[in-house]
């Protein structure tokens, strides 16, 4: 671990390291013969953009080896539609850097920044975004930030400033997003601020579109069961197959900051969270924490949700406001119960309001569901 000493932040010093130089497409023709993936032109293409970038980067002189370093190859802004494995070719990029590369969840590092300039602030310093930038850059060659979304000012104000930094000191950024970059942080407050940034974004960066008309994702879900009950070792063992077959089993821990408070998510990868109805329901959490939960992930793997009475009403408060936010967000779920929807809550006050959160639980199993193919209906 690296950290700049007044910023206080820990950067790791690299992502993924492999020592040969194994061509992208040879890696993905392995996963396709694996029977991992299917074949697809679009990601094809992308893969010859990372491999330009690779290259580009390998054959750079050591950083100090002369008083002006060869401009590093361009960066790559890779956006497109959520499930078209937009993630998954930046992992398989990562894996096969032979320099120091850094990649993590936009969202986490913004987090990480913000945190390393409010250090800065403590100890004095004026431009608090100067030690923090120097640390990254000084840490990576590469920066590999998945699913970039912009949506809260803070980040807005800053993420300009902090990208120019790191290109000027020579890092390569690549990043993924949904979003095509003049669609950023779009009605934002103040946003005339944040255009330059978006310009920014394509003097420095080649934009491509992932055009893949299939969302792989939504097809891994699709046909799948989604909602396991009772809890037993069989559903859990269910769940973690669930997570892996999503993830990989790859994973760290998610924290997001709401109205300068700390909310964790256990694991978290491309997207994909997964917590346990404690997690989520047991700790006094609400509305603005479950908003920012669902503008983070895409797929939830909720564990052991409970039977729900008067003995644990606030819990089932929780529950009912979480729910309505993944469906409002069309975040797909995947959950282990004590039991089927209509028997999670029988008694007490708000058992009339629970059989929204039923129909709701029960909508979201279906695979009009998990295609998209649902809106909604009367809820």
């Amino acid at each position: 671990m690296s950290s700049y000493p007044s910023a206080g932040i820990p950067f790791p010093r690299y992502g993924f390291i492999c020592m040969a130089m194994e061509p992208l497409a040879e890696k993905y023709n392995r996963l396709i013969q694996d029977g991992d993936l299917n074949r697809d032109p679009a990601q094809i293409e992308v893969l010859e953009k990372f491999e330009h970038i690779r290259n580009g980067i390998a054959n750079l002189p050591k950083r100090g080896w002369f008083r002006k370093s060869p401009e590093p190859p361009r960066g790559l802004y890779l956006w497109g539609g959520v499930g078209r494995g937009k993630s998954m070719l930046m992992d398989i990029f990562a894996d096969s850097i032979e320099v120091p590369c850094r990649r993590v969840h936009f969202h986490a590092f913004m987090q990480e920044i913000h945190s390393g300039m409010h250090q800065a602030r403590a100890d004095g310093i004026r431009d608090a975004l100067a030690p923090v930038a120097k640390s990254v850059s000084d840490s990576a060659r590469i920066l590999a930030l998945d699913e970039m979304q912009i949506t809260d000012i803070a980040d807005a104000m800053i993420v300009g400033r902090l990208f120019e930094a790191l290109v000027n000191a020579g890092a390569v950024i690549v990043t993924t997003s949904n979003r095509i970059p003049s669609d950023l942080y779009k009605n934002g407050l103040n946003r005339q601020l944040f255009l330059p940034f978006i310009d920014l974004l394509t003097q420095r960066m080649d934009i491509h579109e992932l055009k893949g008309p299939t969302d792989y994702r939504q097809t891994k879900l699709a046909g799948s069961p989604s909602y396991f009950t009772p809890c037993s070792d069989e559903t859990r063992a269910t769940i973690e197959s669930a997570w892996k077959g999503l993830t990989g089993g790859h994973g760290g821990s998610l924290n997001l900051v709401v109205n300068k408070r700390d909310v964790t998510i256990p694991a978290f990868h491309n997207g994909v969270a997964r917590a346990s109805f404690h997690d989520l329901c047991g700790l006094p959490l609400g509305p603005a924490d479950y908003l920012a939960l669902a503008e983070a992930i895409r797929v939830l793997i909720l564990e052991d949700i409970p039977q729900m009475g008067r003995s644990n009403f606030n819990e089932a408060k929780r529950f009912v406001t979480l729910i309505d936010t993944l469906y409002e967000a069309r975040t797909h779920l995947i959950c282990s119960a004590a039991s089927v929807p209509e028997f999670l809550y029988l008694e007490g006050e708000g058992a009339f309001e629970f059989e929204r959160t039923a129909s709701r639980l029960n909508e979201m199993q279906s695979d009009e569901w998990k295609t998209g193919q649902v809106h909604e209906m009367g809820g």
